[in-house]
């Protein structure tokens, strides 16, 4: 077995597992149904934004409110979809306008998506990814990436 392969994690005792995080403390906790319904509804609203020709709108829309915890698998992945789908369809010259419109909490949830879409890249396109990944950082500096990584809330 490769050692890239080893889930270090597994084999630690106290290792973190993101059923640990303490969503009512932060207030998160909903019930599965209601964020399904949520992102269902979110990824219409999207498409809808995007068949208008509002790529800033459908971008902001999408980055609002994302699922975080161990139960939303599905929900995540949904969101995960939507966002990508939004990234997709911006032409790279685009990207810096839309990132400087966007606020500090929805640029750090962008680069989650980013690490995200990244993570899988048989299901994106990682160069469209990366020159994202390169304009977000120029605007949003290097704490964007730091945050994003110390954060335990993945998407």
């Amino acid at each position: 077995m490769a050692f890239r392969k080893i889930d270090i994690d597994a084999l630690e005792e106290d290792a973190f597992g993101e059923d640990e995080i303490d969503f009512q403390e932060i207030g998160e906790l909903r019930p599965l149904a209601d964020v399904e319904a949520e992102v269902n509804s979110r990824a219409q609203e999207v498409r809808s934004l995007l068949q208008r020709g509002n790529t800033s709108g459908a971008l902001s829309a999408s980055l609002q409110n994302p699922p975080y915890g161990a139960p939303f698998h599905a929900a995540k992945a949904r969101n995960t979809q939507t966002v990508m789908e939004v990234l997709n369809s911006i032409k790279v010259a685009d990207v810096p306008q839309l990132v400087k419109s966007l606020s500090p909490e929805e640029q750090d949830v962008l680069m989650k998506y980013l690490y995200a879409g990244m993570a899988a890249p048989e299901q994106n396109n990682s160069g469209h990814l990366l020159a994202w990944h390169e304009k977000l950082t120029e605007v949003a500096g290097q704490g964007c990436i730091v945050r994003v990584i110390t954060d335990r809330r993945t998407v």
